[in-house]
């Protein structure tokens, strides 16, 4: 039996800001050598020192931003093989196949809650009983059903991010782009969203590029974990890790974080983190 997955491939990605762009003598090489796959199912987070290019990463993948060398693509096979390719589609734009979400929730203060979620919908020409079916599933998903009527400015800071996300989810992306979107909320508030966004994670398992500086955020959530090294940003070490998975499967986070294991592999990235930037 035949099997279709899709996957978005990033293929030796450079990119060079000009130095007169930004009144500066010299240019700045932001990435460099940037190879990455990802795959159906795959939760990716990027770790790294401030400034080492994971948002400029995340805003090429987006298509807000053109490399300067290499390729990106969705590539979809098709088959009990990966010999067989059925088609590739080129990022060259923003599209609404990338769901992004921003460390400012960027939604409308004057619409409420399903009124946002719908926009996107909306301006795509979605009719209206059909965004609306579709904005009330996002905002269940994301537990804010009894919140669907109320204004923006009437939300906590961590039930604001999740319209956010609900209104990314709307347009049924393949992959959602999510740019440290708790970085603002508080310690307790930032876990509540974490459990929220891998429980919403299972059931649309869509591809997700997750941006933190939070180590233990990272390994609570990616299925992947990826490392990237100070200017020019590159990948140096990649991780796989089941621990958004044992949450998945009924572990406590509080539990699953106070693991020797977890607190092993905590220590291990952040020496990591440690001695790249030094």
């Amino acid at each position: 039996m035949n099997t279709e997955t899709n996957e978005l491939v990033l293929d030796n990605i450079d990119v060079t800001f000009s130095g007169r762009s930004y009144d500066r003598s010299e240019d700045v090489h932001a990435l460099s050598k940037i190879n990455l796959t990802i795959k159906q199912n795959d939760f990716i987070v990027a770790l790294g020192a401030s400034g080492c290019g994971k948002t400029t990463l995340l805003n090429v993948i987006a298509g807000f931003l053109r490399p300067t060398e290499g390729s990106l693509y969705f590539q979809k096979r098709q088959g009990r093989t990966k010999t067989k390719v059925a088609t590739r589609q080129e990022i060259v734009k923003p599209s609404p196949d990338r769901g992004v979400v921003f460390q400012k929730h960027a939604l409308l203060p004057w619409f409420n809650v399903i009124e946002n979620v719908e926009f996107a919908l909306k301006l795509q020409g979605v009719d209206r009983i059909k965004r609306r079916e579709i904005a009330e599933e996002k905002i269940v998903l994301m537990g804010l059903e009894e919140f669907q009527t109320h204004k923006i400015y009437e939300l906590s800071g961590g039930m604001q991010q999740r319209v956010g996300i609900a209104r990314a989810l709307a347009s049924d992306p393949a992959i959602l782009l999510m740019d440290e979107p708790l970085g603002a909320l508080d310690a307790l508030t930032r876990e509540t969203v974490q459990e929220i966004i891998l429980k919403g994670w299972e059931k649309t398992r869509k591809m997700v590029f997750f941006i933190t500086h939070s180590v233990e955020e990272a390994l609570f959530m990616a299925t992947r974990l990826i490392i990237m090294s100070p200017r020019p940003g590159r990948i140096t070490h990649e991780f796989k890790l089941d621990f958004s998975k044992q949450f998945l499967k009924g572990v406590s986070a509080r539990k699953i974080k106070s693991q020797a294991k977890f607190i092993a592999k905590r220590e291990k990235i952040l020496d990591i983190i440690h001695s790249d930037a030094t």
